[in-house]
């Protein structure tokens, strides 16, 4: 019987971060679950404690990152995890008359999206690496592969994670660490309902928790879904800019 895994999951009270951690509850995991929303996290770890998982809470700003290393540093003194998953994200846009992002709202997404998920490897990484296993999943976006114009610093957050994540795995992968970046499309949350422009393919939280489990099992490099949006928006990076720009615009993207 394979022994369970200590999960530790950023964002856990945010859709996908929830569903995940149904999913691993399910397996009879060990779950340490983060998020802010208090009320939210103990119904969320009262589930999965029915399901048969083991379960920690802790309530943080991941903004915060002086409590955010201190916390993570206890975690790994309490046990190392076996997979990190970076899923906080916050999002803002440019508004409905395109007047600009808000630049607390925009500071605020690079401090979520990338910096935050940033310093959580490199406290846990040191012990992954003492140990000689692990497995880190940054939860990027398929806005990483263009930038699109509703949502600039968003897309840039996405894809700077992105671009951390393939650096980490081609660095770390001979050392026995995995590490996996995770592209969505459009799931279904609060954070996507409030997203300007069309949502096609749209999932479930739970659908896209399914697929995410298994492309980690599978070591996966990236892990998109869903096809063919993810196809499609690769080729936005691939195209030259100014055509690029202009499907976006066409699809109903900005102006």
């Amino acid at each position: 019987m394979t022994a369970p895994l200590r999960v530790l999951i950023t964002g856990a009270t945010g859709a996908i971060g929830g569903a995940l951690a149904l999913e691993y509850a399910r397996m009879g995991n060990k779950l340490v679950l983060m998020g802010r929303a208090l009320p939210q996290l103990a119904a969320l770890a009262e589930q999965c404690r029915a399901l048969g998982a083991d379960v920690t809470t802790h309530e943080l700003d991941v903004r915060d990152r002086a409590a955010l290393r201190k916390w993570l540093a206890q975690v790994c003194v309490d046990g190392v995890p076996d997979l990190l998953i970076a899923n906080a994200g916050v999002n803002t846009n440019t508004g409905p008359d395109q007047a600009g992002e808000p630049w607390d709202e925009a500071e605020a997404v690079i401090e979520v999206n990338l910096l935050a998920a940033m310093a959580m490897v490199d406290v846990v990484l040191p012990a992954m690496r003492a140990r000689g296993s692990g497995q880190i999943a940054l939860v990027s976006s398929l806005a990483a592969y263009f930038g699109l114009p509703v949502t600039p610093s968003y897309c840039a957050s996405k894809a700077g994670l992105k671009a951390y994540g393939e650096g980490l795995r081609g660095w770390l992968g001979p050392e026995g660490i995995q590490v996996s970046v995770i592209m969505p499309g459009y799931v279904k949350s609060p954070m996507c309902d409030g997203m300007p422009g069309p949502k096609p393919f749209l999932w479930s939280p739970e659908r896209a928790a399914r697929v995410i489990r298994r492309g980690l099992e599978r070591d996966k490099a990236r892990i998109s879904f869903p096809f063919p949006l993810n196809w499609g928006t690769w080729w936005l990076a691939v195209l030259p800019a100014a055509v690029s720009v202009r499907i976006v615009r066409w699809l109903g993207y900005g102006d």
